[in-house]
């Protein structure tokens, strides 16, 4: 069996390559070694600049249908209710950031929306398939599998996870640090005796003790329950073990947790992959970075791997563009990885707060060796910077991006001939942009700005356009 591209791993960063290559053509193939999608809800928060990531990828009505707000902190002693705590500060929505704050919907959920969008546009996952091995020339890579059997693609993607076999196989190593070595359940359980309009959170009755959080999981009749244990502790992930540390850290009895239904035991981790890719694989999401889960940094910056990479692919293999341009990807997508490791751990160590760099809306490519700033006095908005929503000559921009397709903005000047792949929207100059022609790269990122078109070709042909 043979395919363009193959993807290792049915996770929401799998899942969202699949839909990116599915819509521009590409021959990919998802393979997950497990029988089933992630039944658990352990990534549950979707960051603003993710929400314009499933914007573009047609899931993002079903994703809020699917979720909802954060609830307010509710702190617990004895029994009573002794305050409230937010976990991030409020933001107005803006017209160039509409989203203004995460959304929560369990992973589980997230994942079967990615899946059920990537069968609707033709693609397909295969479980059951546990890659053990591969081997890679020239021309492609060979996929080996646990049950026999083997996969031949053009290109393969290691999105399988923290413990990645794909990238074991491929000796690359990780550098990184334990966040805290205090094991930690994470639990979806339902739960009587709570209200669902807040976040409930029971601080250490004492020394040795660990904290208890218990959040309503929006659009189920779930809770996440999390509980941290000392150091060397043995965690019990059975109903019995959860019904006991709920009811020894809260004034809830032990029968008012009435059914376990996933739970995980982990100690967090930060660590990065020292290279993201080998030859004709890559890695993305866990399998190139693991994130303490504080901060809601993992899943987000992941799902953002796979739509940086997927254009590129889909250039390389539908366009017939250079490959040099898929060593761009591990260039772009490194450092960010190494900066979001840095903030979830300083999250998880309480030095940071949940805020604008968490929403991840500043993240751009400045200095990617694909980015070209032409003009003489660049405005706040920069070549490698996100593309803001808003609009543009009665057009909304998000609306015009949509797609896998470059789009040309003509602000305030006139616009060039350009190939018919290109979409082009005009008009005044305007708040978010200032005045100037920016092209827009297919994940929403300015790639080139200028003055006038001069220089514009060149960076057109170098994009296969």
């Amino acid at each position: 069996m043979s395919t363009d591209v193959l993807i290792v791993g049915a996770g929401p960063t799998g899942l969202a390559l699949g839909i990116d290559l599915a819509r521009r053509g590409v021959d990919a193939l998802v393979v997950e070694r497990a029988g089933e999608l992630f039944p658990g809800s352990r990534g549950k928060g979707i960051q603003p600049r993710t929400m314009e990531v499933f914007d573009d990828l047609g899931v993002l009505d079903a994703i809020h249908a699917a979720g909802g707000g954060y609830p307010v902190g509710m702190i617990w002693q004895d029994g009573q209710r002794v305050g409230e705590h937010r976990m991030f500060d409020p933001v107005e929505a803006t017209e160039d950031s509409p989203y203004d704050e995460p959304w929560m919907v369990p992973q589980w959920r997230t994942q079967r929306i990615l899946f059920d969008r990537l069968e609707e546009l033709g693609g397909k996952v295969a479980f059951g398939l546990e890659a053990v091995g591969l081997a890679q020339d020239e021309d492609g890579v060979t996929v080996r599998f646990a049950a026999g059997g083997s996969v031949r693609a053009r290109y393969v993607v290691a999105a399988d996870g923290g413990r990645s076999a794909v990238r074991r196989a491929l000796g690359i190593g990780m550098t990184g640090e334990t966040v805290d070595p205090n094991p930690t359940l994470v639990a979806d359980a339902r739960i009587t005796g709570l209200d669902r309009d807040n976040w409930h959170i029971f601080p250490p009755r004492g020394e040795g003790d660990g904290f208890l959080a218990i959040c309503p999981l929006a659009g189920t009749e779930d809770f996440q329950v999390t509980a941290q244990f000392p150091e060397g502790s043995s965690v019990d992930l059975s109903l019995e073990g959860v019904r006991k540390v709920v009811a020894a850290r809260s004034h809830l009895a032990p029968e008012d947790v009435t059914e376990v239904r996933w739970a995980s035991d982990f100690r967090p981790r930060a660590a990065l992959a020292d290279r993201f890719r080998d030859g004709r694989v890559f890695l993305a999401g866990d399998a190139a970075h693991i994130h303490s889960p504080a901060g809601g940094q993992g899943l987000n910056t992941s799902v953002q791997d796979a739509y940086n990479l997927g254009w590129k692919l889909g250039a390389v293999l539908r366009d017939g563009v250079d490959e040099a341009l898929l060593e761009t990807y591990e260039e772009e997508r490194r450092p960010i990885a190494a900066d979001m490791l840095g903030l979830s751990t300083s999250v998880h160590r309480g030095e940071v707060r949940r805020g604008e760099a968490t929403r991840q809306l500043g993240l751009g490519y400045r200095e990617s060796s694909l980015t070209a700033e032409t003009r003489q006095a660049p405005a706040v908005l920069r070549a490698g910077d996100r593309a803001p929503d808003g609009t543009l000559g009665g057009v909304r921009l998000f609306d015009a991006f949509r797609g896998p397709h470059w789009t040309l903005l003509a602000v305030g000047v006139e616009a060039p001939e350009l190939p018919g792949s290109v979409g082009v929207v005009r008009g005044p100059a305007q708040e978010s942009y200032g005045a100037g022609l920016f092209l827009v790269r297919p994940d929403g990122y300015v790639g080139w700005a200028g003055d006038t078109a001069d220089g514009l070709p060149r960076y057109l042909a170098r994009a296969g356009l």
